[in-house]
C-alpha cells in the first residue's frame, strides 16, 4: 500500500518549511542546500493565514504562489498544510467568540497558538472559505503529495459556545434527562439536573477541585470525549472540503503520541493515513518511544503511518535542552521506519532567528551553510534513503501479540477518586509492551473496535473500564484458544464510569476464574513481595487481594495480612487461557512473565535476544525487512538467524553470519520468506 498514490516512489524526506520568514534572496540558497542534503519534500504554509488574509475580504496569495512555483522547479514534493493552526490578529480583535476561555474559567486574548474555539461560529466560518481558496489554487499542482490540515490539534476550551455545544452533544446522546441522571449517578450528593440549562463544562467554577481531581467523574469523562470530538469535527470540517475539490490526495495532520486530551483512535478513522510527531526527551528509553510509533501504527489499523515532525539535534522546550548525539537522528529514523514509517521528516527546516522556537534544531542551522556536523548527518541519511528506494514502502508489521489500550481507560483511570495517586496508566502498558521489546516480539497497539481475529496473545493492562460487550469480545477470543493476560485494577466500571455490581473484576470474572475482594494501595516508599515461578519480586502501587475461582495459582504474596493468598493466576478458559496478576512489579518480573507466556502460546521472538539490540520486522511484495538497530554507544557483533542482503552495506550475509555494529547503528537485512 503505498500511502501517496503514485506521486511518490520512495521513504520522502524533508520537512516543515517557513520561507515566509525569511527575505527571498535565501531561497535560492535553501533550494541548494535540500538538493545537497537529499531532501525531496517539504511541508509548506502551516502558520501562513495571518499572511494570506490579512483582514475580512482581502486573500493574497502571491508569495504562496511563487513558493509553490519555487519548490516544484526545484523538484520538492509538497504537503500542503492548510494554515489554520493560529488565527489573525484581526479575527480576535474583531471576533471574539474565537478565543478559547481556560479551566480556570479566564477567557484568553489573542496570542499563541491553538488559541481558536472548537464550537466559535467565527472560527467554523472562516476556517472553511480558506480551505476551499487553497485547495482550488493548488490542488492541481503535480507535486502535491498530501494536505496537512492545521498543526498538532490539542487543547481545550470551557466558553459558553462550548457549553451550549455540550448540552446538544449530552441530548443527542442520553436522549433524556433521566437517561443522563442516571447514567452520571446524580443521586449521589443530590447532584440531579431538572433542565438541559443546568448543565455547565466541568472545571474549577464548577465540579474540579484540581484538574484531574474531579467530584463527578461521569461528568467530566463525557466532557473529555465531547472535546475530542469537538476537536476532530473541526478536522473533519476542512479534510470534507479537501476530499471534494481534490479526491485523490491524501489528507492528513499530525498526531503528538499519547496525547491525553484527544482520543486518536476515533481520528484514525477520519483520517487517511495517520502522521505523528516525535519528539522524545532526552535518555528516554528506545522501547518507549518504539512503544509510541507502535501507537500511532495502532491508531491507522495497523497500516504505514508518516514521520511528520522530529527535531534533526535540539528541542527547545525541555529544561536542558542538549543536542543528539552523534548517529542518534539516524538511529531515530530508522527506528521510526522499522516500525511502520514511510516518511522521515524534521522541524524545521531553516532555523527560525525570533520567537521561542529560534533555539529549536534545524536542517540549516544559524550560520546558513551546510558546513556542521547536523547536515552532514542529515545528507547522509538522504544519501540512503535515496538507495533505499520504494523497498520498504508500504510494508506492514507482522504481529501475534497485541496490547489493548483505550482513551476512555485512560481518562477513567486519571479521574478516579482513588485508590492510588501513583497508579499511571501507560506505564503500566510501556511495562508490558518493554518486555516484549526486549525479546525481539513485535507488538500491535489496538482498541475496542479492533479483531482480535490473528492474534494469539492481547494484553489489557489496568482495564479499568470495561466496555459494553468488550467482555464478550474477550471471552470469544480466549475460548477459542487465544492467551489473554490482565492485572490488578480490571473489570472495576463500565463506560459510564459506573462500578459493574457483583464483585470484582466485574464482566471478566468468569475468564479469569478470580473474585478480588479488596486492594493495598502502597506508597511509593513500601513494596510488598510475591513467590512467582521459584523467585521473589515486589508487589507495588496496588496489590489486589483474590480469591481464585478455578484459576491455578501461579503466584502468592509473601507479606502483610494477605501473606500466601494469590498474585498471579492463569485460568483455562475453553481453549484458551487468561492471566491475572494482582499487583505492579519490577522489570526482571515481566521479562519472565511474558517470556513464560509467549512460550505457553507459541510466539517466539524475531532474534535471539541480545542487550541494546533492538528488532523489528516488516513485508510487503519486495520481501521481509528486518531492522537491526544497536541502541548502545559500544559495537555489537550480532550473529544472524537468516540468509540475506544487508543494507547500507550491500553484502551478502549467511546464517550463522557475525555482523559487526557500531555504537548507534543500523542495518537491514532484506530476504525472502522461504515456502512452508
Amino acid at each position: 500500500m503505498n500511502i501517496y498514490s503514485s506521486k511518490v516512489k520512495k521513504i520522502v524526506y524533508g520537512g516543515d518549511y517557513n520561507p515566509e520568514q525569511w527575505p527571498e534572496e535565501v531561497w535560492e540558497e535553501d533550494m541548494r542546500l535540500f538538493k545537497e542534503a537529499h531532501i525531496d519534500i517539504v511541508t509548506l504554509n502551516v502558520f501562513n493565514w495571518a499572511a494570506l488574509q490579512p483582514d475580512e475580504h482581502t486573500y493574497c496569495f502571491d508569495k504562496l504562489d511563487r513558493v509553490m512555483e519555487l519548490v516544484r522547479e526545484n523538484g520538492l514534493k509538497v504537503c500542503l498544510a492548510t494554515s489554520t493552526g493560529a488565527h489573525p490578529a484581526w479575527m480576535a480583535r474583531k471576533y471574539p467568540d474565537i478565543l478559547r476561555t481556560e479551566f480556570n474559567g479566564m477567557r484568553r486574548k489573542f496570542g499563541g497558538r491553538h488559541n481558536s474555539c472548537p464550537n466559535s461560529p467565527s472560527y467554523r466560518r472562516f476556517v472553511p472559505e480558506l480551505v476551499k481558496r487553497i485547495a482550488q489554487r493548488y490542488g492541481a499542482y503535480d507535486n502535491l503529495v498530501m494536505w496537512h490540515v492545521s498543526n498538532e490539534f490539542g487543547g481545550e476550551c470551557y466558553c459558553e459556545n462550548c457549553e451550549k455545544a455540550f448540552r446538544v452533544w449530552l441530548r443527542d446522546k442520553y436522549k433524556t434527562l433521566d437517561n443522563l441522571n442516571r447514567s452520571w449517578n446524580t443521586a449521589f450528593w443530590g447532584h440531579t439536573f431538572y433542565d438541559w440549562e443546568d448543565i455547565v463544562l466541568p472545571n474549577l467554577l464548577s465540579e474540579h477541585f484540581e484538574y484531574e481531581k474531579t467530584q463527578f467523574q461521569g461528568i467530566t469523562l463525557d466532557y473529555r470525549r465531547f472535546n475530542s470530538e469537538s476537536i476532530l469535527a473541526c478536522y473533519q470540517m476542512e479534510a470534507d472540503i479537501l476530499k471534494e475539490i481534490t479526491p485523490d490526495i491524501p489528507v492528513t495532520t499530525n498526531l503528538m503520541g499519547f496525547y491525553p486530551l484527544l482520543d486518536y483512535y476515533k481520528w484514525g478513522k477520519a483520517m487517511d493515513v495517520i502522521a505523528w510527531d516525535n519528539y522524545p526527551a532526552i535518555g528516554e528509553e528506545a522501547a518507549s518511544i518504539a512503544l509510541t510509533h507502535d501507537l500511532m501504527r495502532g491508531v491507522g489499523g495497523g497500516k504505514p503511518f508518516l514521520l511528520m515532525e522530529q527535531t534533526p539535534s535540539v528541542t527547545n522546550w525541555l529544561p536542558y535542552n542538549a543536542p543528539k548525539r552523534p548517529g542518534e537522528m539516524r538511529l531515530q529514523s530508522y527506528q521510526a521506519v522499522a516500525h511502520g514509517a514511510d516518511s522521515v521528516m524534521f522541524f524545521q527546516m531553516r532555523r527560525s532567528i525570533g520567537a521561542c522556537e529560534k533555539l529549536h534544531g534545524a536542517v540549516i542551522d544559524h550560520v546558513g551553510t551546510g558546513n556542521t556536523r547536523i547536515f552532514r548527518e542529515i545528507r547522509q541519511l538522504g544519501e540512503e534513503l535515496d538507495a533505499l528506494g520504494a523497498q520498504t514502502l508500504g510494508a506492514e508489521v507482522p504481529a501475534k501479540a497485541a496490547i489493548y489500550f483505550d482513551w476512555d481507560n485512560w481518562w477513567g483511570i486519571r479521574y478516579s477518586a482513588g485508590p492510588s495517586q501513583d497508579l499511571d496508566y501507560r506505564q503500566e502498558v510501556l511495562n508490558y509492551y518493554e518486555a516484549l521489546y526486549a525479546q525481539n516480539i513485535p507488538v500491535d497497539i489496538i482498541g475496542t473496535d479492533d479483531d482480535l481475529t490473528g492474534y494469539q496473545l492481547v494484553i489489557a493492562p489496568v482495564l479499568y473500564m470495561t466496555k459494553t460487550g468488550y467482555d464478550e469480545k474477550i471471552r470469544k477470543f480466549v475460548n477459542n484458544g487465544g492467551t489473554f493476560v490482565t492485572t490488578f485494577f480490571s473489570g472495576i466500571v463500565d463506560e459510564c464510569d459506573l462500578v459493574l455490581p457483583g464483585g470484582y473484576p466485574g464482566t471478566l470474572r468468569d475468564i479469569l476464574g478470580i473474585w478480588v475482594e479488596e486492594s493495598d494501595a502502597l506508597p511509593s516508599d513500601k513494596e510488598n513481595h510475591f513467590s512467582y515461578e521459584g523467585k521473589t519480586y515486589p508487589a507495588r502501587i496496588l496489590c489486589d487481594i483474590l480469591h481464585a475461582e478455578g484459576a491455578e495459582v501461579k503466584g502468592i504474596y509473601e507479606d502483610d495480612f494477605y501473606k500466601e493468598t494469590p498474585a498471579v493466576t492463569v485460568h483455562e478458559f475453553g481453549e484458551g487461557k487468561a492471566w491475572y496478576a494482582a499487583a505492579s512489579s519490577s522489570r526482571a518480573f515481566y521479562h519472565q512473565f511474558m517470556q513464560d507466556v509467549c512460550r505457553t502460546c507459541g510466539i517466539e521472538p524475531l532474534m535471539k535476544p541480545q542487550e541494546n539490540l533492538e528488532v523489528m520486522l516488516r513485508k510487503n511484495e519486495n520481501g521481509s525487512f528486518l531492522f537491526l538497530l544497536n541502541h548502545g554507544s559500544g559495537p555489537l557483533d550480532v550473529t544472524m538467524e537468516q540468509a540475506g542482503e544487508i543494507f547500507p552495506d550491500k553484502v551478502t550475509v549467511a546464517a550463522g553470519d557475525c555482523l559487526h555494529m557500531e555504537g548507534k547503528d543500523v542495518k537491514i537485512l532484506k530476504y525472502q520468506e522461504q515456502e512452508k
